[in-house]
């Protein structure tokens, strides 16, 4: 009977196409890990992978067997899932991603308030692109993400979280809003410096204005936001920060003239999840928090605002 040990190993070989990093990621010894492996492709009567010296290639039926033994083992952590869910909804692991751009202004924020409402859950953390994130969540890498739309987020569950707009950064002298709200206008004839391709921030801030022709300045792309302000306040070019970020104080220290954007396409920051999961009742409570986060960031801002 094949079981769910020898599924992880073929998985993992699959994924990572090498006996040593494979066994680590299951936690075994090589010798374990390929014992298994031959013990599965025995049972089942068929060759799931070709071994050389140097490398390891998935045959066609390994490449399909993989496929379905991801959906199994999906299916049996959501049947843990399940299990501990009746056994206390908020208690165990849970392990959030989150885009980069949301992640390091929201989370410390959050957390404290998610360790207060939930003192028996264990929250694992990753920071990664959007499509990385989406990947995790259909393999059971991830339990929920913290992504921004629009993007296609194919069957996934999601509960809204906050709409986010921007704020032209300039350096000082910009030819340009000083004491008003910036418009779609302002960005005519400037190249924006932008996050590099793969930051969904990027397409967003393109199409905030769809009208308007924006273009990036594609001399640099940069792969945070604390490296598009140091450009920015050298008086290399303009960008276009998330006010999420700006809320958070990313631009504190900086030399930078910012102005809100009127009328701009916000992105539209959700929670997902897969649509079988066990604990969406718990998640839908944690976006309730994340949302008071972020309001609570708004709020402190506002106050902060007469005394700059």
């Amino acid at each position: 009977m094949i079981n769910l040990r020898q599924l992880r190993f073929l998985v993992a070989l699959a994924d990572e196409l090498n006996f040593s990093r494979a066994a680590e990621v299951c936690h075994v010894t090589q010798p374990t890990l390929s014992s298994g492996l031959k013990e599965l492709e025995d049972m089942l009567g068929v060759q799931l992978a070709e071994r050389t010296r140097r490398s390891v290639v998935m045959t066609p039926a390994g490449e399909e067997i993989a496929a379905r033994a991801r959906s199994l083992l999906i299916g049996a952590r959501e049947i843990e899932a399940l299990a501990a869910r009746h056994r206390d909804p908020h208690a165990g692991d849970l392990r959030l991603g989150s885009i980069p751009t949301v992640g390091p202004f929201l989370l410390p924020r959050v957390l404290p308030r998610i360790r207060k409402a939930f003192p028996d859950l264990r929250l694992y953390l990753r920071e990664e692109l959007t499509e990385q994130l989406l990947d995790g969540l259909n393999t059971g890498r991830l339990d929920a993400a913290i992504v921004a739309r629009p993007f296609d987020l194919g069957t996934l569950e999601t509960e809204a979280l906050f709409d986010d707009g921007y704020h032209l950064a300039a350096p000082p002298g910009f030819p340009g809003p000083a004491s008003r709200p910036a418009t779609g206008r302002d960005l005519e004839g400037h190249k924006l410096m932008l996050l590099e391709k793969g930051h969904c921030l990027q397409r967003h801030a393109l199409s905030a204005y769809p009208d308007a022709g924006i273009e990036q300045d594609e001399s640099f792309c940069a792969t945070s936001l604390q490296t598009l302000i140091a450009m920015v306040s050298e008086g290399l070019g303009i960008t276009l920060l998330p006010d999420l970020a700006i809320d958070a104080g990313v631009t504190r220290g900086s030399d930078l003239v910012l102005a809100p954007l009127s009328g701009a396409c916000p992105r539209h920051v959700v929670l997902a999840w897969r649509a079988t999961s066990a604990r969406a009742d718990l998640l839908r409570e944690i976006a309730g928090l994340l949302r008071d986060a972020r309001k609570a960031l708004a709020d402190e801002r506002r106050a902060e605002a007469p005394a700059a």
